[in-house]
């Protein structure tokens, strides 16, 4: 977790606006790379842009921005609970947020239960697919990582 881990506003207060999420979103995966060596926050400004753009509300386009923050430890659970966010956008978030050694069909399954968390999944996986992103990669981890997404797409029913 960072150690610049944002104080949330307090649940009591007004919910959290789009241009606060994803300030704490940046900051908190500030520093962070992507595995093409890309700064973090550019993925998620394209998950957001991708939600936004697939028709999702501001409280999906909040859990875009945050999708990846509880699973790369950049904010703790604990500041998701007490965060000012919608009971929504915190269930939509840690439905994406994949467990240490969890099978992908408990993942896949816990996305599709939850409303809301199949938008911001498939505009994560179609960024994480991009043909140009991924071919800056090894073509080993190329390889490994198209099959894993398609996997997923596939469990999700997005094939």
């Amino acid at each position: 977790m960072a150690d610049t881990e944002p104080s949330p506003r307090p649940a009591a207060s007004p919910l959290m606006t789009l241009t606060e999420v994803e300030a704490v979103a940046r900051q908190a995966h500030s520093g962070q790379a992507d595995k093409a060596g890309r700064p973090y926050a550019e993925h998620l400004a394209a998950v957001a842009e991708g939600v936004r753009v697939r028709g999702g509300s501001d409280e999906q386009i909040a859990a875009a921005w945050l999708h990846d923050a509880v699973e790369d430890d950049a904010l703790s659970r604990a500041w998701l609970d007490g965060a000012a966010l919608s009971p929504a956008t915190k269930d939509m978030i840690l439905a994406v947020t994949k467990r240490p050694d969890e099978p992908v069909e408990a993942y896949t399954a816990r996305i599709l239960a939850t409303p809301g968390a199949l938008l911001i999944k498939e505009a994560d996986l179609a960024h994480n697919a991009d043909p140009v992103r991924l071919a800056v990669l090894e073509p080993a981890t190329r390889e490994r990582l198209t099959a894993k997404y398609a996997r997923v797409r596939s469990l999700l029913g997005l094939a």
